[in-house]
C-alpha cells in the first residue's frame, strides 16, 4: 500500500494533481451519496443564501457572514439558478444546493469516517505531512442542468499557508464525465507560485467582508486537460495547481465529497483566510508524526 500511494507523491510533484482509483468502497460511496442526498431536507427553507459572487452588498454582506461563520457548522448554498427574487425555490428542492459544507468532517458521521480513516492518513504520511488537521469539507453537487461551473482557480487563494501545504482530497461519489463536470487541470502550474488570494477586508467599514487582492488571473483554455473518474476515486489536489470544472449541462448529477487538510507544525495558517477556526474548536488533526 505504501509504495502504492508513493508514487501519487511524485506525480503531485510533478503535475500538481494525481488519481487514486477505488479510494472507496462500493458500500462506502453509497452511504455518503445516501446522506448527501438527503441534505437538502436539513437547508433552510427561509433566507436562502446563494453561492454567487452577484448580489447587492447587504445580500451579500449576510451571505459572506454566514460563509464566513461555518468553520464548525453545517451551511447550506443554493444554486444561482434555484432561488428566485423573494428567496423562493424555483427549482425541485433535490436539486437546488450547490453545496453543503464546511465542517461535515465533525458535524456527520458518515464523513467523519471517511475523513479520519487510516487511508487518509496513509496519504498524508506519504505526502511527507507531520502533523496535519482537516480545514473544511465539502458536499457539491453539482446537480444536472443547473449545477454551475467552478471558474479557474488555485486553492491557496482560498485556504492560504505559509508555506504552500494544502492538498485537497476530492472524492467524486457519482461518475464524473465531460459531460457532466469533471475537473480540469493545468500541468505543472502548481509551480507557478499563489496567483491571487481572498482575504477578510482589512477595511472593516466596508460592504465587503471578503476581497480578492488582484485581479483574476487569464489561463488559456488550452492548456487545460480534463480528467474524468469513476465514483470512488480520490483526486490529490495541490494548492497551486490551477484547476476548474464545466457546468454540468447533462441529466446526470456529479456528487462529490471533499476536503483539504494542512500542516500544522512548522507552518503557519493565514490569518487572512475566509475560514477561521472557531476559538474553542481548532482544526481537528490527524495524527501527530513522532
Amino acid at each position: 500500500l505504501s509504495l502504492f500511494f508513493a508514487s501519487f507523491a511524485l506525480q503531485i510533484r510533478d503535475d500538481g494533481f494525481a488519481v487514486i482509483d477505488d479510494f472507496l468502497t462500493p458500500d462506502e460511496v453509497r452511504e455518503l451519496l445516501q446522506v448527501g442526498q438527503n441534505l437538502h431536507q436539513e437547508a433552510p427553507k427561509e433566507e436562502r443564501k446563494v453561492f454567487s459572487a452577484k448580489a447587492d452588498s447587504k445580500s451579500a454582506q449576510s451571505r459572506e457572514q454566514y460563509f464566513l461563520e461555518s468553520a464548525d457548522k453545517v451551511r447550506y448554498f443554493f444554486e444561482e439558478g434555484a432561488v428566485g427574487e423573494n428567496g423562493e425555490l424555483v427549482v425541485d428542492p433535490a436539486i437546488a444546493l450547490n453545496k453543503v459544507g464546511h465542517a461535515l468532517h465533525t458535524e456527520s458521521p458518515a464523513f467523519e469516517k471517511v475523513t479520519f480513516s487510516n487511508r487518509v492518513k496513509e496519504v498524508c504520511w506519504q505526502l511527507g505531512f507531520r502533523r496535519p488537521a482537516v480545514a473544511q469539507s465539502m458536499y457539491i453537487f453539482k446537480n444536472p442542468g443547473i449545477g454551475g461551473e467552478v471558474k479557474s482557480h488555485q486553492d491557496a487563494t482560498y485556504l492560504y499557508t505559509e508555506p504552500s501545504t494544502t492538498i485537497g482530497f476530492w472524492i467524486p461519489l457519482e461518475d464524473a464525465t465531460l459531460q457532466n463536470g469533471c475537473l480540469h487541470f493545468i500541468k505543472g502550474s502548481h509551480k507557478s507560485g499563489v496567483h491571487r488570494r481572498w482575504v477578510r477586508n482589512p477595511d472593516k467599514n466596508a460592504d465587503e467582508l471578503l476581497v480578492y487582492d488582484r485581479p483574476a488571473p487569464l489561463y488559456p483554455q488550452s492548456n487545460f486537460v480534463a480528467v474524468p473518474v469513476k465514483a470512488g476515486s480520490c483526486v490529490l489536489i495541490h494548492s497551486q495547481v490551477v484547476h476548474r470544472s464545466d457546468a454540468n449541462k447533462s441529466d446526470r448529477s456529479r456528487h462529490a465529497y471533499t476536503f483539504h487538510v494542512i500542516e500544522t507544525e512548522d507552518c503557519e495558517y493565514s490569518k487572512e483566510n475566509w475560514l477561521q477556526p472557531a476559538e474553542d474548536r481548532p482544526f481537528p488533526v490527524l495524527y501527530e508524526r513522532k
